[in-house]
């Protein structure tokens, strides 16, 4: 009988210490549940953290890149504005001077001795037009490499000069031998210091363009040329629209070189 009773009290002793074991088992199993769920919630926001990471400096160097982009675009509409303005003023006042063009006697009188509206007409289409042959060479994929130097550009702009000095010096028996001869030296500038398809067909494109608009401005009175042979103008003028598109083409392109190319938002 006492084995028996020992033996009763020691099962029921095991029984009751399992019983107290389950829920410290149960305890330490929701402890652990908790543990995870914390360390997984922690876990998320630094995954959050990383990508935003990750696509912060992409955005950054887009927005940097369209930055620059835009101040060498600014940068390079002020320089040919100036450009053309100043050629501008100079190459009139030849063609006053030789009494080629005519302007009013109360525009005579200025300080430039040419009409107000001369230098900043000339300034936007020079930075129109030096900033469309890079334009356009990059649309058609062919980047115009030949000659690209500052002293090249410097050269095409004393032959441009040189050009429009001879129309207004030299004389011939006629206009129409001036005008062959100033075609010739046009479209050897284009030869020497271009010999792109783009900068040809730019050229005769700005002639024409150019030529229509002197055609409006003389058949509205607001000046007019001496001998005209080519309805209102002298027939030579055409020569001096391309050879000139051209010189600003050249100066254009030289500008654009070594600048970012434009960023595209894919």
């Amino acid at each position: 009988m006492p084995r028996l009773e020992n033996g009763g009290w020691s099962c029921s002793c095991a029984a009751r210490g399992r019983h107290r074991a389950q829920p410290g088992d149960t305890a330490a199993g929701l402890a652990a549940k908790v543990g995870g769920m914390l360390s997984s919630s922690g876990a998320s926001p630094s995954l959050t953290l990383v990508g935003t990471g990750a696509r912060s400096p992409s955005t950054a160097t887009s927005t940097s890149s369209t930055l620059n982009w835009s101040q060498h675009l600014v940068q390079r509409s002020v320089v040919l504005f100036v450009v053309g303005a100043f050629m501008a003023l100079v190459l009139n006042l030849l063609q006053i001077q030789r009494n080629v063009t005519l302007f009013p006697d109360e525009v005579i009188s200025t300080l430039f001795s040419s009409a107000w509206w001369v230098p900043p007409c000339c300034g936007t289409a020079a930075a129109v037009v030096g900033l469309l042959y890079p334009c356009i060479d990059s649309h058609l994929g062919e980047p115009h490499k030949f000659k690209r130097e500052w002293a090249s550009v410097m050269r095409c702009i004393a032959v441009f000069v040189g050009i429009n000095h001879a129309s207004a010096k030299l004389d011939f028996a006629n206009n129409v031998q001036l005008s062959l001869t100033l075609a010739a030296l046009s479209l050897g500038l284009w030869w020497t210091f271009d010999r792109s398809r783009s900068g040809l067909g730019l050229g005769i494109t700005i002639a024409f363009v150019a030529t229509l608009i002197t055609q409006f401005l003389v058949y509205n009175g607001v000046y007019q040329y001496t001998s005209p042979d080519f309805l209102y103008i002298r027939s030579w003028l055409p020569c001096i629209f391309f050879s000139g598109g051209v010189t600003v083409g050249n100066i254009g392109r030289q500008l654009a070189m070594g600048i970012p190319e434009k960023p595209h938002n894919d």
